[in-house]
C-alpha cells in the first residue's frame, strides 16, 4: 500500500504580507488551519516546513509537528525536500507539497489528488478548478493552466501549460490553477536539483522548470477554488468568509 507524507512550506517573510502564516481567523492561525485540513484528509502524517522559529512554536504549540529549514531557499519545494531529508523517513512513496497559505483548501480534494496519484502510478499531479468569474483570464496574479484534454472528475490528463499572462475565455481546457502538488519521492529529489529555467524566472511559476525539462505533469479538477492569502484584501476576505460561517 502507497504511504504519503504531506508537507506545508511557510514562512514569515512573504513580501506582499508579512507574517501572514500567524495572522488569525477564528483565533486561529492560519497556518493551523491548513494543518487542521490536511490533517482531516487521513492520508499520512502531517509536517510543516519553516525557516522561522515563531512559525515552529506555534505549530507545536498546537499539537502539529514542523521542522525547522534553511532560510536560503529559493522555492517552497526546495524547502519541503529539506524537511523530507530532516525527517529521515524511509517507507514514503509519495509527497503532497500543500501551501501554507489556503487556509479554506478543501481536504476532498487533497484525498483526491493523492488518489490519482496512485491510481494512475503518475510522477507529479497538481489540481485546477473551473474559472466561474471571467475577470480571472485577464488578471495576472492568478495562474492558469491549460490541459491536454477538458477536466472532469474522473480524468488526470497532461498539463500542456501555466501562465500567468492574459488569456482569451475562447481558448480550450483553460483553468484557475491550485497550487498543490503531489510526487513521487524521486521525482521531487529529481525536480529540486534541476536548474531554475529563464521561462520559471521570467513568469515566476516553478512548475515551469518541470516542463522545460521534458517532464509532466497531471491535472486533477479541484472541487473548490479556494483564496489564497497573498495580500491583506485576500485575508480580510477569506476571513470574513470563514468567520460568517462559523
Amino acid at each position: 500500500m502507497s504511504k504519503t507524507l504531506i508537507l506545508i512550506p511557510s514562512r514569515m517573510s512573504a513580501t506582499r504580507l508579512p507574517g501572514k502564516p500567524l495572522l488569525k481567523i477564528n483565533n486561529l492561525p492560519i497556518i493551523l488551519h491548513v494543518c487542521e485540513r490536511a490533517k482531516k484528509a487521513n492520508i499520512g502524517d502531517v509536517v510543516v516546513a519553516t525557516q522561522d522559529r515563531e512559525i515552529l512554536e506555534e505549530v507545536e504549540k498546537n499539537g502539529c509537528k514542523a521542522v525547522l529549514t534553511s532560510g536560503q531557499h529559493k522555492t517552497g519545494t526546495d524547502r519541503i525536500f529539506e524537511c523530507f531529508q530532516k525527517l529521515k523517513i524511509n517507507d514514503i512513496d509519495y509527497i503532497i507539497n500543500l501551501q501554507g497559505d489556503e487556509p479554506a483548501i478543501n481536504h476532498d480534494d487533497i484525498i483526491n489528488l493523492n488518489n490519482f496519484m496512485i491510481d494512475n502510478n503518475s510522477d507529479i499531479g497538481t489540481l485546477a478548478s473551473e474559472v466561474k468569474d471571467n475577470k480571472m483570464f485577464t488578471n495576472e496574479n492568478v495562474v492558469k493552466v491549460l490541459t491536454k484534454e477538458k477536466l472532469n472528475s474522473n480524468n488526470f490528463p497532461i498539463a500542456l501549460n501555466f501562465t500567468r499572462k492574459n488569456l482569451s475565455k475562447n481558448n480550450q481546457n483553460i483553468y484557475h490553477h491550485i497550487g498543490m502538488y503531489a510526487y513521487k519521492v524521486d521525482i521531487l529529489e529529481k525536480v529540486v536539483n534541476l536548474h531554475r529555467t529563464k521561462n520559471e524566472i521570467e513568469n515566476r511559476l516553478e512548475q515551469l522548470r518541470v516542463l522545460d525539462n521534458g517532464m509532466k505533469i497531471n491535472v486533477a479538477l479541484a472541487k473548490s477554488s479556494p483564496i489564497g492569502v497573498d495580500t491583506k484584501e485576500d485575508y480580510l476576505a477569506i476571513k470574513k468568509i470563514m468567520e460568517y460561517k462559523f
